[in-house]
């Protein structure tokens, strides 16, 4: 279902400038569609209600530049009508027998080994900010990150930004890393 699109500041900027031309109003309002995202797929019954709510938005940022001058209604229609679509795939993915776990991972796993090292190689505070970004489950998972955006002074989208782009710059070191080992 994800597609693993890079999001970056433009296309968020662009997405608030849609929402409300008022900076302050248009973060509230994402916010808002973001929460009602979450509750829209936990009620019906989805157990991976912000993975699924991340979807949505990461499908609704790219069609931004091309809808905004045309869709007349409120935005967050369309993010529910986007949801829904998603909500479909996702009933249909989740019929499927899911795939069985894989093995706990060893703790001579090289990757493991190579992500201690790049977390050790980041500087202290996007250490400490990837590693609280994707802790926690559930409601507890959304609370952290909203402390963590107040304590930054900075939105709930620009946290995400962040986050993604450390985990990134991660997925990218350990990749090289465990490369480099297998070489060598």
């Amino acid at each position: 279902m994800n597609r693993d699109r890079t999001i970056d500041e433009e296309d968020f900027n662009r997405l608030l400038e849609w929402l409300n031309p008022d900076r302050e109003a248009a973060c509230a309002k994402y916010a808002t569609i973001y929460r009602n995202l979450i509750k829209f797929f936990t009620c019906r019954g989805c157990y991976e209600a912000e993975k699924c709510a991340d979807d949505t938005i990461d499908r609704v940022i790219p069609k931004v530049q091309k809808i905004r001058e045309t869709y007349v209604e409120d935005p967050a229609l369309y993010f529910y009508g986007v949801a829904k679509n998603i909500l479909h795939e996702w009933l249909r993915e989740s019929r499927r027998a899911p795939p069985e776990p894989p093995p706990p991972p060893e703790r001579d796993d090289p990757g493991l080994d190579c992500l201690d090292e790049c977390l050790a190689h980041l500087p202290a505070d996007s250490r400490e900010l990837v590693i609280e970004y994707y802790r926690d489950e559930g409601r507890a998972k959304i609370k952290n990150r909203e402390k963590w955006a107040r304590k930054l002074g900075i939105t709930m989208n620009a946290l995400r930004i962040r986050a993604c782009n450390i985990r990134a710059s991660l997925r990218r070191c350990v990749a090289e890393c465990v490369r480099q080992g297998a070489a060598g």
